[in-house]
């Protein structure tokens, strides 16, 4: 007879991604570097930007030469060059001289300010009124301003956006040395489960979880690798399994985590070498079969059968150990958005629960509409645009409570 699971906390089962090491790495372009994972620290080998340079169109001059300057007591300087953009000054700027320059130019020696165009009248083309003082290193950029000469500029693990692009390639940094995409399998299982281009006769399903579960893995910056489906076979599914863990990182198996007659998951990780079951039941509504698994050093998740608990559990569960392997130096603060709930929502103290909620704005405020069903019910998520996470101390939340809204 098989033992009912024993359930632990959520806080616990994250914990468990500690265990797990990231993925080795690679160089790769530039252009394919978005999103990707820093796998080293990267040191500036210049200063930034390089030189002191105008942030407003004007005139280059020293700030003490427009002390005192009004409207009604312009100060007068003496216009003694013009720099162009990309050139680099042949001249410096003493008291009471000034260079006109355009936004980015860079400064002449002597100068240490910028007086802004509008705040200047041109008498004649030697010489110019400044209606307005100007402070030392107003309205310019110094050369190290950005960042200075090695400085660790971005840290290992960091997630490469579109800034961080763009500061690698000012600094010439046209190959990035990124951790590798993880590789991600996903098996479904079940007697009841059928391909998608079959007929469903009673009793029967068509498989949903390997194509929700694989566009999840696949929004995560992974490569998923589909398995298909194995039926309630033992030796199917050992031999299945056996193959997908010398080709992937992580392994995601959906069905066959509760406890059945007909469920081997368990038997067959547990028969595995070098297996541990870490955990078998999470305190986790939806989503409490859960079974978490180290097999060789890799992370096997028993995934719900059910859609719903599936996708919860992928997005609550899954996904910091896939950030984990993707070299993610600490799990970000999920993003959420803070939301009014529409009404009141029962939970059972002891366990986390997730409702999914629809968001919409009424009256100025954002709400958050809980969208209620059982977890086998597909129609759930696609109305659900969030997730609410109730506490497990909580006995649940009432209408007009302030709620954490995870976007699903």
């Amino acid at each position: 007879m098989k033992e009912f699971f024993k359930v632990v906390d959520l806080d616990e089962v994250i914990s468990k991604t500690e265990k797990f090491l990231h993925k080795d790495k690679e160089n790769i372009s530039i252009d394919d570097a978005c999103d990707r994972i820093l796998a080293e620290n990267i040191k500036s080998d210049e200063n930034l930007p390089g030189f002191t340079r105008s942030t407003m169109d004007g005139f280059a001059i020293k700030a003490k030469s427009s002390f005192g300057a009004s409207s009604s007591n312009p100060a007068l300087i003496e216009i003694i060059g013009n720099i162009k953009m990309g050139e680099t000054p042949d001249f410096s700027i003493g008291s009471l001289e000034a260079a006109k320059i355009s936004t980015g130019g860079m400064l002449p020696e002597g100068a240490d300010a910028v007086a802004m165009v509008e705040d200047t009248d041109e008498v004649d083309d030697s010489t110019i009124e400044v209606f307005k003082s100007v402070a030392p290193f107003q309205n310019i950029v110094l050369f190290d301003d950005d960042f200075k000469k090695d400085e660790v500029i971005l840290e290992k693990g960091t997630i490469l956006r579109a800034q961080e692009i763009g500061l690698l390639a000012a600094f010439g940094y046209s190959v990035i040395p990124v951790y590798k995409k993880p590789v991600v399998g996903i098996i479904s299982t079940g007697d009841e489960v059928v391909s998608i281009d079959e007929d469903v006769s009673p009793g029967k399903i068509r498989d949903i979880n390997s194509y929700s579960i694989r566009s999840i893995v696949l929004k995560c910056g992974c490569i998923g690798i589909n398995y298909g489906i194995v039926k309630d076979n033992y030796d199917d599914l050992k031999n299945i399994c056996e193959k997908a863990l010398k080709e992937t990182d992580i392994l995601l198996m959906s069905g066959g985590s509760s406890v059945g007659t007909r469920d081997f998951t368990i038997e067959v990780l547990s028969s595995m070498a070098n297996s541990e079951i870490l955990v078998h039941g999470i305190s986790l509504s939806p989503g409490k079969p859960t079974i978490l698994a180290d097999i060789d050093g890799k992370p096997v998740f028993g995934l719900p059968g059910h859609v719903v608990s599936a996708m919860v559990v992928m997005k609550v569960v899954v996904e910091p150990f896939i950030d984990r392997l993707k070299g993610i130096s600490e799990r970000s603060v999920e993003k959420t958005s803070t939301a009014v709930l529409s009404r009141n929502v029962a939970s059972v103290t002891g366990r986390t629960d997730f409702i999914r909620v629809k968001t919409n704005i009424e009256d100025c405020k954002f709400i958050a509409t809980p969208v209620l069903g059982k977890s086998s019910l597909i129609n759930t998520v696609i109305k659900a645009d969030g997730l609410v996470k109730i506490d497990k101390n909580t006995e649940g939340l009432y209408k007009g409570a302030k709620v954490n809204v995870i976007p699903l």
